[in-house]
């Protein structure tokens, strides 16, 4: 195992890194900007590298200044966390060139998986489904692509990720204008305007698969995770076992997740995601999204019903070490949920909020976060406060008792989106397992009401 790690991330992720690294004895430095100086990572860390700005993009995205922290401290890896620089080749490169070892998998896999129709090509070749789609160079290219597959469908980005560049488009007279946004934004986000087109599978659930390989070719996937409740793309509560997926569709889609992973050469901590669609003849069909190649947001859902330190079993993978545990050995005891506390108005379209924390706690339940009370909430970043997950023996036991947690928790100072997850656990819709991709934004005035 490594004696010093670099945590290059922010918030709740990399308080959760810290803690892991102390219980196995790891010394841990933090990267952290200057409105992150003194957060809750800060004060857990046992050593601070100040990345001097403000902003993401001069600080916690500046591949040159990570890396330089890392080794002025003496670390032998960098967690990259999840986001900024988790999927990024071209960091995962520098960190091989410094001799520093990154926590995830290789620079050529990221590259591979990080091309949206590359990673496409290689689910066809592997016998994972796929929705109909293509590709186009140039806008005349989409059009006649969109014509073959036929309307809705889901206009997407070849490069980056978090749901930039994704539009529904409904109708033929519509598809100028999305592929002129679409284009605009991935080009700024990105540097990468290049789209295709999928066809829209209508009333899906997003269902992802959590796998962990190693350099020694062993491989185990840790069930799945429903992240349906989302807006804009943007996951908001997730849980596992999936309410839709049954034994024999289990085993399709783990299946699946580990023949891509296996061809694509991965190693470390990933997650494949695909679309379910409504029952056809009695079965429910899937198509594959996409790979994350990190440690996923919702990763605590699956810690709870596996009893696994993900982090841990990263930081192993990526020291050299086989996993412990082959598939048979894999438990899974009970239901959990994840629900993630943002500092964002509903009523105000999501406003993104930033002040001082007064209140946060939520006795009975996990809360990952990375704040204290009195800490502040900076405008610089992601809206992310905290992640409460609620595990329970069943699911019809774990739906009331997050209910009541949720009622208890207190997280004050600044608007949250705390009332609007008290309001999805109590709707029937949710309750019953039929929350699907479009559920939240559909529902969402009745949810605020």
């Amino acid at each position: 195992m490594f004696e010093a790690v670099l945590v290059a991330n922010r918030g709740e992720i990399a308080v959760r890194i810290i803690r892991t690294l102390r219980a196995l004895g790891v010394r841990s430095v933090l990267a952290a900007s200057v409105p992150d100086r003194r957060s809750l990572a800060a004060r857990l860390a046992d050593e601070v590298v100040l990345l001097e700005g403000r902003t993401a993009a001069d600080t916690y995205l500046d591949v040159e200044a990570v890396v330089a922290a890392a080794k002025a401290t003496g670390c032998e890896a960098v967690h990259p966390g999840y986001g900024l620089l988790s999927e990024r080749p071209d960091f995962a490169a520098a960190c091989a060139g410094a001799g520093l070892t990154f926590v995830g998998p290789s620079p050529e896999t990221l590259t591979l998986l990080g091309d949206k129709v590359a990673a496409r090509d290689l689910a066809i070749a592997n016998d994972v489904p796929v929705a109909p789609g293509a590709e186009g160079t140039t806008d005349a290219e989409l059009a006649e692509a969109a014509r073959d597959i036929g309307f809705p469908l889901m206009l997407k980005a070849r490069g980056g990720g978090g749901g930039l560049g994704m539009r529904v488009v409904a109708n033929p007279e519509d598809l100028a204008a999305a592929i002129e946004a679409a284009r605009r934004q991935t080009a700024a986000a990105f540097g990468d305007d290049r789209l295709f087109v999928e066809r829209y599978v209508e009333n899906a659930h997003h269902v992802e698969v959590q796998v962990l390989a190693d350099a020694h070719g062993n491989a185990v996937h840790l069930g799945e995770r429903d992240c349906s409740v989302q807006r804009r793309h943007q996951k908001l509560v997730e849980e596992t076992p999936s309410p839709v997926v049954d034994p024999s569709l289990r085993d399709q889609l783990t299946s699946a997740a580990l023949r891509l992973m296996r061809a694509a050469g991965y190693e470390n901590a990933g997650t494949v995601e695909f679309l379910v669609g409504e029952p056809e003849e009695g079965r429910r069909p899937f198509y594959f999204l996409e790979v994350n190649p990190r440690l996923q947001v919702e990763h605590p859902v699956t810690e709870a019903v596996t009893r696994l330190d993900l982090v841990a079993l990263q930081l192993a993978v990526a020291a050299g070490q086989p996993l412990p545990f082959a598939q048979d050995d894999v438990r899974f005891e009970g239901h959990a949920i994840e629900f993630r506390l943002n500092a964002e108005d509903p009523w105000r379209d999501f406003l993104p909020a930033a002040g001082r924390l007064t209140a946060l706690a939520a006795p009975g339940a996990r809360l990952d976060t990375g704040y204290e009370a009195g800490d502040a909430v900076p405008s610089e970043y992601d809206s992310l406060v905290a992640k409460l997950v609620v595990h329970g023996p069943r699911r019809r036991e774990t739906l009331p008792r997050a209910a009541g947690l949720l009622e208890a928790a207190s997280l004050d100072g600044l608007r949250t989106n705390l009332p609007l997850h008290r309001a999805v656990v109590a709707d029937p819709a949710f309750a019953a397992g039929e929350a699907t991709v479009q559920w939240l934004e559909r529902d969402l005035p009745a949810l605020l009401d």
